[in-house]
């Protein structure tokens, strides 16, 4: 009889043991002996220490310095720089006024390396900025263990038109004479107001078809907040109506034996009135936002599924395969 094997003790849920310094314990002196190398590398490099701490996990002394901006470089082995995203970010820090964010700088015998900083160093340099606030840290391997810290989860469609749309209705609260047009930076882009509201009508709405026609022909509107949201809401459930004859369609199709994750992608593509117009930098949209809806829900209502054939999903899904 084979012995029976013991169960694998279950791992402890819940919160662990309490650990690590109280408030009253994190602060410590600047010439505390742990610190001595570091201080003296920031005051050669130009800088001045502005705090010293004990991280709150492990309780190990750490420095809140201000670097000038030359003395930090990135790691050569972070992910490439998008000069759009430099840019970008660099217009975020100006419309908020204010360049929050500490960047984490290894103390190394050849000076500072951040290992995830490339992007705040870059608007840093793009803005004129003098120096940058770092966070110190003494330990050498943290340059390759740095990327597992960055655990939060990334922002997929959906969750950034909620938050957008959901940043959008509390600003028309605080500022309701704000025009929607004056938080263009803080949106972002102007279809994902449209969408959040979607969203908002629908939690499963599939917004990743219907973003390529939104974002040819959606923009900030210049009226005060309040009745663009009223003005957006109204143009969701159009959407929503519009997805609801597309679902139509879609089952249509898979009646008559198609089965693809791209029937949705296929339905919308062949209805996007903006489809075969070309984008011409720095031309406006081709067409305004309630126009392309109108013409979608026009297009959507003639489609006819018997017209589909097999090669026609093939070729949307090695489209979408090449986009993604």
């Amino acid at each position: 009889m084979a012995a029976t094997k013991k169960a694998a003790p279950r791992k402890k849920r819940g919160p662990a043991e309490p650990r690590g310094p109280l408030p009253r314990e994190t602060r410590i002196d600047q010439d505390d002996p742990e610190l001595r190398s570091q201080v003296a590398l920031v005051e050669t490099s130009g800088g001045a220490v502005l705090a010293a701490f004990r991280d709150p996990y492990a309780g190990r002394p750490l420095l809140l310095a201000s670097l000038p901006l030359r003395a930090v470089e990135p790691t050569a082995f972070q992910r490439d720089l998008s000069r759009t995203h430099a840019q970008r970010l660099g217009a975020a820090i100006v419309d908020a006024g204010v360049f929050l964010d500490p960047i984490i700088a290894v103390a190394g015998a050849a000076g500072f390396h951040s290992p995830n900083g490339r992007h705040r160093l870059a608007a840093a340099k793009q803005l004129g900025l003098r120096a940058v606030t770092v966070l110190v840290v003494p330990d050498d391997d943290l340059v390759y263990r740095i990327l597992p810290l960055n655990t939060e989860k990334a922002h997929n469609l959906r969750d950034r038109s909620m938050e957008v749309i959901r940043m959008a209705r509390s600003l028309a609260k605080d500022r309701p004479k704000s025009k929607e047009s004056d938080h263009a930076t803080a949106f972002e882009s102007a279809f994902l107001l449209t969408l959040g509201a979607s969203y908002d009508q629908r939690s499963r709405f599939a917004g990743s078809s219907y973003q390529p026609m939104l974002r040819r022909v959606d923009v900030f509107l210049d009226g005060p907040l309040p009745k663009a949201l009223r003005q957006r809401d109204q143009w969701a459930t159009r959407l929503v109506d519009i997805d609801d004859r597309v679902a139509l369609h879609i089952a249509a199709l898979q009646e008559r034996g198609f089965k693809s994750p791209y029937l949705r992608t296929l339905v919308v593509a062949r209805c996007n009135p903006v489809r075969w117009i070309p984008a011409k930098r720095g031309q406006g949209p081709p067409m305004p936002l309630a126009e392309a809806l109108q013409r979608m829900a026009a297009s959507v209502r003639k489609f006819d599924a018997g017209k589909v054939r097999q090669q026609d999903l093939a070729l949307v899904a090695a489209v979408a395969a090449e986009d993604g």
